[in-house]
Formats: C-alpha cells, sequence, structure tokens
C-alpha cells in the first residue's frame, strides 16, 4: 500500500506542476490583453494552489471516522449550497449559467465542485451503513438514488449538463458496486434515456453541439468552431510539438485555452508525445487507484477510494475526449491541469482522502 499511496502522490504533483507550467502557457497572452498583466491567471491559480495543499494536508490528516460522521452535514451543506446559488442577488450569472458565488468580487467559488466531493463522501457512508441492504429497494437503493438525482438534477438547473451527468454516473458506479440489484440499476438507467434525449434535443445549443461534434467542419465558422480550433491545435504539434510557449492556436483562436481546452494546447506545444504523457499520467492514477481499491477492506475507505477515483478518471476522459472531438462539447476541465480555483481545490483535498484511506488502512 505505501507504494500506491506514492505513486499517486507523485502523479498528483506531476499533473499540478504541468498544469502550472501550461496555463502561464495558454493564457498569458489573453490576460494580458484583458488585464495588461500575463500572469494574471497564474497568480490567482498559485492562490488557489496554496489553499488545496492545505486542504490534501487537512485531508490526509484528519480521522475518516470524523469524516464519515460528517457525511451528512457536507451533502446537506452542498445541497443548500446548490439551492443558493440560483437565488438572483446571490448567485453570479455568466453567459447565461448561475453556477457561481463571487466573495468580495475577487474570488468565485462553484458549488457544483464542493457537490461533487461531498457526493462521493456521503455515499461511500451511506453504502457503508447500509451494507447489504443497499439491495432492498425502499431501504437502500431509492434513499441513495434520491439524493444523486436530485443533486444531479440543481446542477442541471445551472445549467451544467456535464457536471451533473458525471455526478449521476460516478454515483450509481458507486451504488452499483456496492451491491445493489441489477434489476434496479436497469430500470433506473431505461427510465432515464428518455430524460436525456428530452434534456439534449429540446435545448437547441445542446441539440447543435450534439450533432455538430459527428462532424464539426460543417459549421467551422459557428457551432463547430471550438473543436475545430482544438483539432488545428492537436494537429500541428505533430510529434514532439511547436515548443513550449510556441502555440498559435492560443493567440485567440481557441476558446477557453486555458481551462476546458488546455489539452490541446498542451498536444501542439509538446506534441503526441506530451499529450500521451498526460493521458498515461491519468491512467496510472486510474490504475493505482482501483489497486488500493482491491486492497483496501474498511467499507468507507474502499468506497471513499472508488469514488473519488472514478470521478477524477471520467472527468479527465471526458475533458480529453471534448479536446479530441470524441464527444461533445462539455464544460469540464482537465483535473488538476485546467485553471478553475473550486475544482482545483476540492480535487486536491478528494485526493487528500483518497490517500488518508490508503493509510488508515495499513
Amino acid at each position: 500500500m505505501p507504494e500506491i499511496r506514492r505513486s499517486i502522490f507523485t502523479v498528483s504533483l506531476t499533473l499540478i506542476a504541468i498544469g502550472v507550467v501550461m496555463l502561464y502557457s495558454s493564457s498569458a497572452m489573453y490576460a494580458y490583453e484583458n488585464s495588461g498583466d500575463a500572469a494574471f491567471f497564474l497568480k490567482k491559480h498559485m492562490w488557489f494552489l496554496l489553499a488545496g495543499f492545505v486542504l490534501m494536508f487537512c485531508a490526509m490528516s484528519v480521522r475518516l471516522a470524523k469524516v464519515e460522521k460528517s457525511a451528512r452535514i457536507l451533502m446537506l451543506a452542498a445541497i443548500l449550497l446548490l439551492l443558493a446559488v440560483l437565488v438572483p442577488g446571490i448567485g453570479v450569472s455568466v453567459r447565461g449559467a448561475r453556477r457561481w458565488f463571487r466573495i468580495a468580487n475577487l474570488i468565485s467559488f462553484q458549488p457544483s465542485e464542493f457537490a461533487k466531493f461531498a457526493i462521493v463522501v456521503y455515499l461511500a457512508s451511506f453504502v457503508s451503513r447500509k451494507g447489504y441492504r443497499i439491495k432492498d429497494l425502499f431501504q437502500g437503493y431509492i434513499p441513495a438514488v434520491t439524493v444523486i438525482l436530485l443533486t444531479s438534477a440543481l446542477i442541471l438547473i445551472q445549467p451544467d449538463f456535464g457536471t451533473s451527468v458525471s455526478i449521476a454516473i460516478v454515483g450509481l458506479l458507486i451504488v452499483f458496486i456496492s451491491g445493489a440489484n441489477l434489476g434496479h440499476l436497469i430500470t433506473t438507467a431505461l427510465l432515464g434515456i428518455p430524460f436525456l434525449y428530452y434534456m439534449v434535443f429540446s435545448v437547441p445549443y445542446r441539440r447543435r453541439r450534439m450533432m455538430i461534434f459527428l462532424n464539426p467542419w460543417r459549421d467551422a465558422e459557428s457551432t463547430g468552431f471550438q473543436i475545430v480550433q482544438s483539432l488545428i491545435a492537436l494537429g500541428s504539434g505533430g510529434l514532439m510539438g511547436v515548443g513550449l510557449g510556441q502555440s498559435k492556436q492560443k493567440l485567440f483562436y481557441l476558446p477557453e485555452s486555458h481551462t476546458d481546452f488546455i489539452f490541446s494546447i498542451i498536444g501542439e506545444e509538446l506534441g503526441f508525445a506530451g499529450a500521451i504523457c498526460v493521458i498515461m499520467l491519468f491512467a496510472v492514477f486510474v490504475w493505482q487507484g482501483m489497486r488500493a481499491f482491491f486492497k483496501v477492506h474498511r467499507p468507507f475507505n474502499k468506497i471513499l477510494i472508488l469514488g473519488i477515483t472514478g470521478m477524477i478518471g471520467l472527468e479527465a476522459l471526458v475533458n480529453i475526449g471534448v479536446n479530441t472531438g470524441a464527444f461533445p462539447a462539455k464544460g469540464l476541465p482537465l483535473p488538476l491541469v485546467s485553471y478553475g480555483g473550486s475544482s482545483l481545490v476540492f480535487h486536491m483535498a478528494a485526493i487528500g482522502l483518497l490517500l488518508n484511506a490508503m493509510r488508515e488502512e495499513n
């Protein structure tokens, strides 16, 4: 187990270091144009990184029995925050989405990132308490799925379709691995398909996104613009890249180049070799997390490891898939690498709990 902890910790630090370098490279010109300071986003990122390390080491030190007892409070706080952010005057609306709190006009906080963290902790506590009763429809399955669907629905209202779906997938995965009745899960999935179809195709911009990713070049100047520019960035990088800091797509061609599409800038500047290295780092993270899952025996620790590994692995898969045109565009950052304070801080806190769960097992 100690070698797994060292491996996950090393991989996490490596991804964070790559993120710092690539964040500055991808955002400097945009930051200078908008604020007059090329290091504007880097400076903010470093403050978030400091907060993330503080929470990570606190999460590594706290007794998990206390975390388990606090799971309901965390989940309740997450739901209240998700409700509060929808209230005009409390939540901040950006581009039609009400997803953020703004503190003193300096720091933005995204409660959905806290909700992802909270629901993994809550479900780990819930299923470890229920044990075999998770198979029971009314005592185990429905209460767990109700919390998952309520959290996903509140995030969907913001709207944030990508985060909503990722929470639902990871939550149902946890319930399934914990021994829920397969028939209950299949019924839930079948009932959910028409709802997902309606949510995608009843909203014009989601429908356009879904259709255009099949052939983004068909509308390269409008709906397909972002993915086309992302593919141009990846294609321009070749095997070894155009060189660190030499990206052309970050010069106002590729929107969100320091957030959702930072992987494309990695591919352009560091080439196929750099992109594969990032993919392999996430693969190692997931592999080592699953190794720990099979080695740990305490139920709460076991499910906590599964949930955190699954959440980070799924987000990385979706983000890289969007950048390469394999998935429709979704607003999920690349964990530990993209700019985004709430995402970075709570991912680091989750990794601290992951390492703590392995340490306590020893």
